[in-house]
């Protein structure tokens, strides 16, 4: 019986703390400024010393600039009408181990942030211009597709690890900001993880996993 008992407090006890241990290490002293110089490998960003901690450690200027979204020759960034700010602990060393971080999307006319994931974060998003079709997919073996359309003021939220997107409904620009659950989240485009890797995935591996011919993959993996 006694057994018993500590082994359900034990899961209990692991239970309780998986949700901690899933995020951002927490901080251990009020401020760890980022000290983007040093050639320390670490879980973060090595802390700057408390004494050379300044007010600029802590700011950014400029977010509410628009950002070009245009489509030029050989530019691989506007390919899909987006263009996405990120403020994290690299821009904002002030950021480091606070676990957040934000960023400023810019849509064009019909653009697109294509479907993609941020590994260590949720990503909770506000509208600030514009209408926006938005939605994630659920893991396997369900794969549900939820969406919604998001209007100026509106708020969605995008679970972590899931793929997402948004897409511009108008014929005019539209702007989001994004709150997110980490320091450093990540971002993981799907089509340009899958089919431009370096080096490539076989295109045999591609062709049964999508169930097409490899010429196809062949083209598709031609355009990354």
């Amino acid at each position: 019986m006694a057994a018993s008992y500590i082994l359900l407090l034990s899961a209990l006890l692991a239970l309780a703390a998986s949700p901690a241990m899933a995020g951002d290490p927490s901080a251990l002293q009020d401020l760890c400024v980022a000290d983007n110089t040093s050639d320390v490998f670490v879980n973060g960003f090595v802390c700057k010393d408390p004494k050379l901690v300044k007010a600029e450690d802590f700011f950014f200027s400029g977010l509410d600039e628009p950002r070009d979204t245009t489509n030029k020759p050989r530019d691989t960034a506007n390919k899909v009408g987006s263009n996405v700010t990120l403020l994290n602990a690299s821009r904002i060393p002030g950021l480091n181990t606070l676990g957040i971080s934000m960023a400023r999307v810019d849509y064009a006319p019909f653009g697109l942030n294509p479907p993609h994931i941020h590994p260590r974060a949720t990503e909770i998003q506000t509208v600030l211009e514009g209408s926006l079709y938005v939605g994630f997919v659920t893991s396997n073996p369900d794969n549900r597709l939820v969406t919604k359309v998001v209007r100026k003021g509106d708020v969605f939220v995008f679970p972590q690890g899931l793929i997402h997107f948004q897409f511009n409904l108008g014929a005019k620009p539209a702007v989001a900001v994004s709150g997110l659950s980490s320091q450093n989240p990540g971002v993981i485009t799907i089509a340009n993880s899958v089919f431009g890797s370096k080096p490539a995935i076989s295109d045999d591996i591609l062709a049964k996993a999508f169930q097409v011919d490899k010429k196809i993959i062949d083209l598709i993996q031609a355009h990354f």
